[in-house]
């Protein structure tokens, strides 16, 4: 199963809050991980990560915080997963690091990597602005087989 790290799900939320709800774009770590019932000091640790990264910067005071350090149309979410995540992989053997005993004979590996490069397309075209409250949700169009398998794009949101 494609699954996302909880701290990329925290950094996802962090960065939406203050793309959406952030009074004057600004918020805490505190803040944000008391709207999403999250842990304060892995969304601190996460906030810091984005923060050396360039996708937020701190702002000192009484009224600081966090605010996005760049607008949220320019930051694609391809670019915060590998951020937080590292490079997007599907199987062991698309990480660099890790060696399949069934390399040289798999059958299943190359079509894998399209996949991966499928969805990986998909987080490159999708911006952290397009990550809306679900009443105001973009629907997706994946390409597949529709209800009665015609082949026919089936939407999702």
């Amino acid at each position: 199963m494609l699954r996302l790290s909880k701290k990329t799900d925290y950094g996802l939320l962090a960065l939406q809050y203050l793309a959406t709800e952030a009074p004057a774009g600004v918020a805490s770590a505190r803040t944000i991980a008391e709207r999403y019932d999250i842990p304060v000091e892995l969304l601190a640790k996460v906030l810091q990560h984005l923060a050396r990264l360039g996708f937020v910067a701190a702002q000192k005071g009484v009224h600081g915080g966090y605010h996005l350090a760049r607008p949220a149309r320019a930051i694609s979410l391809a670019e915060i997963v590998e951020a937080i995540d590292g490079p997007l992989a599907i199987t062991a053997c698309g990480r660099r690091d890790e060696q399949c005993e069934q390399f040289g004979t798999c059958t299943v590996r190359d079509p894998l990597s399209r996949v991966k490069d499928q969805i990986f397309s998909v987080l490159q075209t999708m911006t952290l602005a397009e990550l809306t409250p679900d009443e105001h949700a973009i629907p997706i169009v994946v390409r597949g087989r529709g209800e009665a398998g015609s082949g026919a794009p089936v939407e999702a949101r």
